[in-house]
């Protein structure tokens, strides 16, 4: 069990969210130090000077890469080149291209497909060549890997696999080349269907999430549990509703019962596309009949998210996660830790207060 652990969630403030985490903590006098994501390539020499500020030191175990969307992978190269880095944890899909090739309808080349696929997720591309260039390992964080304290709970290699083919960045696959124009129809006006979000009046308990999913790529989000200081810790990248249910699932393996966690981070940065009613019911209980009294919330749900972007995070997402007696941390400019166990203090970061609840939500 962790002596102490802090958890600090880093401002990335420009015009649109990104996620910066830092983590460190300790177990029988040992202390580890985690990257989970870098921001955008500005947030990179910020993450650096953190740790070595309020971490005191240049070495870090593990960097994790959720997935590789430019607003989590941009600063991580300057972090592999600044600091001592341990283990780079990334998957690479094209490292799979050999098992993929016979999914994909206009290639026959391992090679070509490998090429293919570095020139899309080229950012992944980058931080290979710098963790190679150091000697960094780089290991595949899939369901079941042990990162430090933190198990991974999606995703599975199988389902990752079915995610690249699924992207709409990846090339045409064979389900796609053998679809009938019908079929084409349907999935055009499924892409095209776009609902736009208007504010309308919401009584205690009224939930509304949109019908569309989130991306493949967010799909393919590391989702990591840990206990540290009996503390139930979730972190859950740009994780989509197929992703919280593939961890969810996996649960019992770590011997996690659900519902129930004590620090839970609210996917994409607050999207409307991630959650639903099911799923955070299963996550963290059903709604309660009334909101909790300041200071007898149950759980902390943070938010990384700009101050300066207007979409995030929905109204409908913060009302859910408060509606099972969660308090609401948001980003919003500044950087948030949350602590436990005998962490050690740090001046000028005082106690926060947790979001207003919403009274109107996204239709």
């Amino acid at each position: 069990m962790a002596d102490y652990y802090e958890i600090d969630f880093l401002d990335v403030e420009t015009d649109s969210s990104g996620d910066a985490i830092t983590v460190r903590y300790e177990v029988g006098g040992e202390t580890l130090v985690h990257v989970v994501d870098g921001g955008y390539q500005v947030t990179g020499p910020a993450i650096c000077s953190h740790i070595k500020k309020h971490y005191g030191t240049t070495y870090v175990d593990h960097v994790v890469v959720t997935h590789c969307d430019r607003d989590h992978t941009g600063g991580l190269a300057t972090v592999l080149e600044e600091m001592d880095v341990g283990i780079l944890w990334m998957l690479r899909p094209w490292e799979y291209a050999a098992e993929l090739l016979p999914r994909f309808a206009t290639y026959t080349s391992v090679d070509r497909l490998r090429a293919r696929l570095k020139g899309i997720y080229s950012k992944l591309v980058e931080l290979e060549e710098i963790a190679n260039r150091k000697g960094i390992l780089i290991l595949d964080p899939f369901q079941g890997a042990t990162i430090g304290a933190f198990t991974v709970m999606a995703p599975s290699r199988a389902r990752y696999l079915d995610l690249i083919v699924a992207s709409e960045n990846t090339p045409e696959s064979v389900e796609e080349a053998a679809a009938t124009p019908a079929d084409r129809m349907r999935m055009l006006a499924r892409a095209a269907m776009k609902k736009a979000a208007q504010i309308v009046a919401a009584l205690w308990g009224d939930e509304m999430f949109s019908i569309e999913e989130t991306s493949a790529e967010n799909e393919m989000s590391v989702v990591q549990f840990a206990r540290l200081s009996n503390h139930r810790i979730l972190l859950t990248g740009d994780a989509g509703r197929a992703a919280l249910t593939e961890a969810a699932d996996y649960a019992p393996m770590v011997g996690l019962v659900l519902p129930g966690l004590d620090k839970i981070q609210i996917p994409h940065h607050g999207s409307r596309r991630n959650v639903s009613t099911e799923i955070l019911d299963r996550w963290l209980g059903p709604r309660l009949r009334s909101k909790p009294a300041a200071g007898g919330e149950t759980f902390s749900a943070i938010v990384s998210s700009a101050k300066a972007d207007p979409n995030h995070p929905r109204n409908s997402v913060k009302r859910a996660f408060i509606h099972r007696g969660g308090a609401v941390f948001e980003t919003e400019s500044r950087s948030i830790r949350s602590y436990g166990g005998a962490a050690p203090n740090r001046d000028g970061w005082g106690l926060m207060t947790p979001a207003d609840y919403p009274n109107s939500q996204e239709s």
